[in-house]
């Protein structure tokens, strides 16, 4: 396999509890932690669309902002074509900030209601000296406009003149200014209807084969995730459970949350399958249990999965999981 453009290896990021009344004195605890990302490894290779899914509160946000530094990690590396950026200082950032670009899932909010479009864009283009000059720089945004499928005379307007699909074209502009390698979308059409879902998805694959760009493409929508990636690893509080190319994943399903997860989606013409999953997925992960973080809800775990967490071995080219109950497998 060439080099990965993207090597997150034993990832982790931990968010304090807040101290409630009794913090302090002969009734205060041990401080505890949400586990929001939970010792995370995967790749991605250059021109791949690599997939994170799972139920909500799983860590898929948390595991995007801590790779690009939003959040600062705990633990672990971040390789970016080779380089570790898991603990550089502002300054050494900076070049990487460019070559790596994020699509938020409500694109109003991290759009600037104070400017334009064209400012918007153009302010991207002259930070990083992609244009020298103004009008170089609105030359390039009228361009960029027009590729997302928006009318350059649009340009002077502010987002809230914009519907939520053509936004969401303008974050995507925006991303695509600076000429970046890798863009993380986190959740782009979950706010969307879904016919103007449909129009971004292919939009974002069309821009993938043209601008040579790599993918983290965040979302619940496992027609979505089907649609879109070539690789997709499954998570649950906080832990990569599954990872494997599209076609292989779908067609077996390795690991007990993973299947459960398939067979909640209904299928047009066909009685719904039963998930056979117990309880709820807990909404913090604060006390992870010692094994297998799902084993509470898996109705085939045994002692070890309560005792010893599993490894995530391949069990066919791959194809890698994290489960006690599979034969076999090598090492990842």
């Amino acid at each position: 396999m060439p080099e990965p453009l993207i090597a997150v290896d034993h990832l982790t990021k931990r968010f304090p509890v807040k101290k409630g009344l009794f913090s302090s004195g002969p009734f205060s605890h041990a401080q505890k932690y949400v586990h929001a990302v939970n010792d995370v490894s995967f790749t991605v290779q250059k021109g791949e669309v690599f997939s994170l899914v799972g139920e909500s509160g799983c860590g898929k946000s948390s595991t995007a902002r801590t790779l690009i530094r939003l959040y600062e990690p705990d633990e672990g590396k971040i390789l970016f074509d080779g380089t570790d950026i898991s603990h550089l200082d502002d300054q050494g950032l900076q070049p990487f900030r460019r070559r790596i670009q994020m699509i938020f899932q409500n694109p109003y909010s991290s759009l600037n209601p104070r400017q334009t479009v064209k400012e918007i864009i153009s302010e991207a283009l002259l930070f990083h000296k992609i244009a020298a000059t103004k009008k170089e720089a609105e030359d390039k945004t009228y361009y960029l406009l027009q590729r997302v499928g928006l009318r350059p005379e649009q340009a002077d307007r502010y987002p809230h003149q914009f519907s939520g699909g053509q936004r969401q074209r303008i974050s995507i502009a925006r991303a695509l200014a600076v000429n970046p390698d890798f863009i993380i979308a986190d959740e782009p059409v979950s706010a969307l209807d879904v016919s103007i879902q449909a129009q971004i998805l292919n939009l974002l694959l069309e821009i993938r084969e043209e601008f040579q760009l790599s993918y983290l493409f965040i979302a619940h929508n496992l027609a979505v995730v089907k649609y879109i990636s070539d690789r997709i690893g499954v998570m649950y509080l906080g832990t990569i459970v599954e990872i494997a190319d599209e076609k292989a994943i779908f067609a077996n399903p390795l690991h007990p949350y993973t299947k459960a997860l398939f067979a909640s989606v209904p299928v047009l013409g066909e009685p719904l399958q039963d998930p056979a999953i117990n309880g709820d997925t807990p909404s913090t992960p604060i006390d992870l249990p010692k094994g297998c973080v799902f084993y509470k809800r898996c109705p085939f775990a045994k002692d070890i999965c309560k005792a010893e967490k599993p490894q995530m071995k391949e069990y066919e080219k791959g194809h890698f999981a994290a489960c006690h109950l599979l034969a076999g497998g090598g090492e990842a």
